[in-house]
């Protein structure tokens, strides 16, 4: 029989451990952002330093990117349920919009702020020593917990976990900008401060944006790079009995990808065979590529991208059925004893197996001159493509 073209679900969802090891690093990344932040801030107002308090601000904000994280951990991982049956993964999509737009609307805030201080002719106190210690202990702080983070996240496979290291090290790149920006205006250049401060506000919006524009791209589902579908689909095309892999569609939600597929089997298979392939497939696929959510497959018997005729309309069982009694009719075996009708469609046509009852009656026909002249009356069908005829049991096909 042929092949239905409806696939399973498959689903991956990430570990207890997991989540423990990426809710605890994220934990101590946010208690240091919160110490930096405060001492940033307290010493940049002491020190006359705009440069150090945007920079301060810079890492309060950070530790709502933290809180965030940690939130997003707990509930995007869950399991899904009545009300979210792919699960809960675009809340994280959700909140990384709304933390990103946070973070441009404060680095435009910080970057009028000192755009303002540099247009005008007011005297401005110098910066002082204080300033550049907390920036260089904020340089060293933000490095450590920067590769502590992507290892975790290297160790347990999270993509969200590894973007957050990264932007403690941006964090960090700001924090040296800072502290050259102090030292020049401590050496005289006293407008080096508050340039450095806009330079911060545009690396905070810089990430903001970033982190937008990659969520907007996933809630609107933007396909996954060329490349990886190729790596997937190599993988795929490894499988016995897959003759072609089409109508790959993608997308991704959260840290996982989501993958649609048709794959194409050999049109005599059974519908059993078929779905064991893709099975077979999935599995391959799961184990190869962790960040694989979801994969929902399709079996078909031919290539339906092919293009399609629009005149051949296939008939379904039922119409073919009473054709053919018709056409039994017409050469005289009304009577004809049939075991079982197997119908297997192609993108233009259908293809007929008769298995016959094996008694005295049918065992007196002559199968080769029955099929010889059903083909010549199903020949007037457009859509007729062969029919077979088999008594008792069916030969096997290799």
């Amino acid at each position: 029989m042929p092949c239905p073209k409806i696939g399973p679900i498959f689903t991956m969802q990430q570990s207890p451990d997991k989540q423990y090891q990426a809710q605890r690093i994220t934990l101590i990344g946010a208690a240091i952002d919160a110490v930096l932040g405060v001492l940033k801030i307290i010493f940049g107002i002491l020190a006359h330093s705009s440069a150090l308090v945007a920079d301060g601000i810079h890492s309060l904000s950070d530790l709502l990117t933290d809180f965030l994280v940690v939130a997003i951990i707990k509930y995007s991982h869950q399991e899904p349920d009545e009300e979210h049956p792919w699960g809960h993964a675009r809340f994280e999509t959700i909140g990384t919009v709304i933390l990103g737009c946070i973070l441009v609307a404060v680095a435009g805030a910080m970057a009028f702020e000192s755009i303002s201080t540099l247009i005008k002719s007011e005297v401005i106190p110098l910066p002082e020593w204080p300033a550049l210690v907390i920036a260089a202990i904020s340089v060293g702080a933000k490095e450590v917990i920067f590769r502590y983070t992507l290892a975790v996240g290297k160790r347990i496979k999270s993509d969200l976990i590894i973007a957050n290291a990264w932007h403690s090290r941006t964090d960090a790149f700001s924090s040296i900008i800072v502290f050259v920006g102090v030292a020049g205006a401590m050496s005289g250049l006293i407008w080096l401060d508050a340039l450095a401060a806009v330079i911060v506000a545009f690396i905070v919006a810089k990430i903001g944006w970033e982190l937008t524009w990659k969520s907007i791209q996933e809630l609107v589902d933007t396909a996954l790079p060329e490349a990886k579908i190729t790596a997937y689909t190599d993988v795929i095309m490894k499988v016995e009995g897959i003759l072609s892999v089409h109508s790959f569609k993608s997308r991704t939600m959260g840290s996982q990808s989501l993958l649609e597929m048709h794959l194409q089997v050999a049109p005599h298979l059974s519908a059993s065979e078929g779905h064991f392939i893709g099975d077979k497939a999935v599995i391959m696929l799961m184990s190869e590529f962790e960040d694989i959510g979801h994969i929902i497959f399709h079996i078909d018997t031919y290539d339906d991208e092919a293009e399609f005729n629009g005149s051949h309309i296939l008939p379904v069982r039922t119409e073919i059925s009473h054709l053919l009694w018709e056409h039994l009719d017409e050469i005289g075996q009304p009577d004809l004893g049939i075991s079982r009708l197997v119908l297997f469609y192609r993108n233009d046509s259908v293809e007929i197996e008769l298995m016959l009852l094996d008694n005295p009656v049918n065992k007196s026909i002559d199968l080769d001159d029955l099929e010889s002249r059903l083909n010549q009356l199903f020949q007037q069908h457009e859509w007729f493509r062969s029919i077979h005829l088999w008594q008792g049991t069916q030969p096997a096909k290799l």
